[in-house]
C-alpha cells in the first residue's frame, strides 16, 4: 500500500482530465462528418454511461458523483459557449468554426471513474482488451481550427495574440526562453467600428452563459482524500491482502494491490496480448472471489458521506451553480437550434 497518496488523487483526477480534453475538441451536431473518413464527429455510442450496467461496478455510485458534472453536462456547457462564441465574432464580420464539443469522449463519466476506480471490473472488456481501452475509445477524431490573425485572436480572447515561443538556440545570452502565453497585451478597444467585449468573445460567452471561474478542482480533491482514507482502512488493507494472494494462487506474484497489476498489464502499444488478457480475466474473477470492489465501495461511501456533511454548504454551492450554468446552456442551444 505504498505512495497512497500519489494512486488515490492520479485516480481521482484522471476522468477530470479526460473531460476537460475531450471536450476541447469536441461536438453536438451528430450527422456533421469527419473529413478523413467519414465517420460522424460525434458518436454518442461511445459516449460513458452515467451509471454501469455491467461489471463488478454495475448500478454504483458514489455520494460525491452527485456533485460532479457528467461528460454530457461538460458538452452541452462546451458546445453552448462555443456557438455563443461564433455567433459573436460574426457580429464583427468574422466568419469562424470552432471544433465541436463530444467528438473524444472520455472512458468515464465524471471524475470519480468509478468504472476503474478500484482497478479493472468489467470481466467481458478484460477478455477482448485485457487492460486497455475499447478501439473506440482509443481514436482520436480530429478537428482542424484554421490559424487566427492578430486581430481575430484579439477579438476573440480579448488580448494580443501571444508570441510564438523563442527557440533555446534563437535566445540572446540571458535572455529567458518565452513561453507561448507570455507577452499577451490587452486587445485594442474596437474592430469594425465596434467596441470589443471585455474577455472578448469568450468572456461574453461565459457571461451570457452564467459560468463562474470556480474551483473545478475540489471536489475532485475530495474523492481524491477519500480513496486515500479508505486505503488505510482495516477491511479495504484486509480484502486487498486477500486478493494478492487469489493473484498469487493463480501466478501473479508480488501484485500489492490492484493498481499494480494494471501498471503490468497495459503494454506499450496500447494493443492487448494473450499474457495481459489472462492477468485481467484472472485480477476480476478475484475481485469477484474477495468481494473486494463491495468491500471497498462500501467503506469510501461511507467516507464520502461524512465529506458531503463536513461541507455541505460548499458543496450544495458548487451544485447549483453548475446547475444554472446548464440549464442555461440547454436554454442557449435550443435557441439556436431554432
Amino acid at each position: 500500500m505504498k505512495n497512497i497518496k500519489r494512486i488515490a488523487t492520479a485516480v481521482a483526477l484522471t476522468a477530470s482530465a479526460l473531460l476537460v480534453s475531450a471536450c476541447s475538441s469536441g461536438t453536438t451536431a451528430d450527422t456533421t462528418k469527419n473529413a478523413a473518413d467519414g465517420r460522424p464527429i460525434v458518436n454518442k455510442e461511445n459516449w460513458p454511461e452515467k451509471i454501469p450496467t455491467r461489471g463488478l461496478t454495475k448500478d454504483l455510485t458514489l455520494p460525491l458523483e452527485a456533485y460532479m458534472a457528467s461528460y454530457e453536462e461538460q458538452v452541452t456547457v462546451e458546445q453552448a459557449a462555443s456557438d455563443l462564441q461564433q455567433s459573436c465574432m460574426k457580429d464583427y464580420g468574422i466568419d469562424l468554426t470552432l471544433p465541436r464539443a463530444g467528438a473524444n469522449p472520455p472512458p468515464s463519466d465524471n471524475d470519480a471513474n468509478i468504472e476503474r476506480r478500484y482497478g479493472l471490473t468489467d470481466r467481458a472488456d478484460a477478455e477482448k482488451y485485457g487492460y486497455e481501452l475499447p478501439p473506440a475509445l482509443q481514436e482520436h477524431t480530429r478537428q482542424t481550427l484554421r490559424d487566427l490573425s492578430g486581430v481575430e485572436v484579439e477579438v476573440l480572447t480579448g488580448h494580443t495574440k501571444p508570441e510564438p515561443p523563442k527557440a533555446p538556440g534563437a535566445a540572446s545570452a540571458g535572455e529567458p526562453v518565452a513561453a507561448p502565453d507570455q507577452g499577451v497585451k490587452p486587445a485594442r478597444a474596437e474592430y469594425n467600428g465596434k467596441k470589443l467585449k471585455t474577455g472578448g468573445c469568450v468572456g461574453w460567452s461565459k457571461e451570457q452563459l452564467g459560468v463562474q471561474d470556480t474551483d473545478p478542482a475540489f471536489v475532485a480533491q475530495l474523492a481524491g482524500d477519500s480513496m486515500e482514507q479508505s486505503m488505510q482502512d482495516d477491511k479495504v488493507i484486509k480484502a486487498v491482502a486477500a486478493w494478492s494472494s487469489c493473484m498469487d494462487g493463480k501466478g501473479h506474484t508480488g501484485l500489492a494491490d490492484p493498481y499494480k497489476a494494471m501498471d503490468q498489464g497495459v503494454t506499450i502499444d496500447g494493443k492487448p496480448t494473450t499474457e495481459s488478457i489472462a492477468l485481467a480475466v484472472d485480477d476480476i474473477d478475484c475481485k469477484t472471489q474477495t468481494d473486494l470492489v463491495k468491500i471497498w465501495f462500501g467503506v469510501e461511501s461511507a467516507i464520502q458521506n461524512k465529506q458531503i456533511a463536513d461541507n455541505k454548504s460548499r458543496l450544495t454551492g458548487i451544485k447549483g451553480q453548475h446547475g444554472k450554468e446548464v440549464a442555461a446552456a440547454r436554454r442557449q442551444m435550443t435557441a439556436f437550434a431554432q
